[in-house]
C-alpha cells in the first residue's frame, strides 16, 4: 500500500547535525502516524521520535532537546532534524508509517534505513 524511501544519514563529527527525510509514495487515503526508529549494532531497535496527524510529537529521553520531528502533508514527507549529534547515535534510522486505505485498512510500513555514522 505504501512505500517509504529514507534519505539524509551519513558520517558527522560529534556536535554537529543531520536532517533526515522519509518520503511515503503510493495508494494513501490517510495516514496516521509517522515516526522515526533506530538500531545501533548489537542493541534492540527503539522508537527515536514519532508525530500523530494531529500534529503531537514524542520523543525517547536520550534525544529530547537535540531532535525535532516535523511533516509535510503535502509532501506525505517525515523529518528529523539532528543537532548536537553524540557517538551513542550511531545506528541505522528507520521510517515507519501508519496508514489506512479507503475501506478502512490498517497499514504498518518501514523504509529501507538510513545510516548515521557519529564520530568522536
Amino acid at each position: 500500500q505504501v512505500h517509504l524511501a529514507e534519505s539524509g544519514g551519513g558520517l558527522v563529527q560529534a556536535g554537529g547535525s543531520l536532517r533526515l527525510s522519509c518520503v511515503a509514495s503510493g495508494s494513501i487515503f490517510e495516514i496516521n502516524g509517522m515516526g522515526w526508529y533506530r538500531q545501533a549494532p548489537g542493541k534492540r531497535s527503539e522508537l527515536v521520535a514519532s508525530i500523530n496527524s494531529d500534529g503531537s510529537t514524542s520523543y525517547a529521553d536520550s534525544v529530547k532537546g537535540r531532535f525535532t520531528i516535523s511533516r509535510d502533508n503535502a509532501k506525505n514527507t517525515v523529518y528529523v532534524q539532528m543537532n548536537a549529534l553524540e557517538p551513542e547515535d550511531t545506528a541505522i534510522y528507520f521510517c515507519h508509517v501508519n496508514s489506512q486505505s479507503a475501506d478502512g485498512t490498517v497499514y504498518d510500513d518501514w523504509g529501507q534505513g538510513t545510516q548515521v555514522t557519529v564520530s568522536s
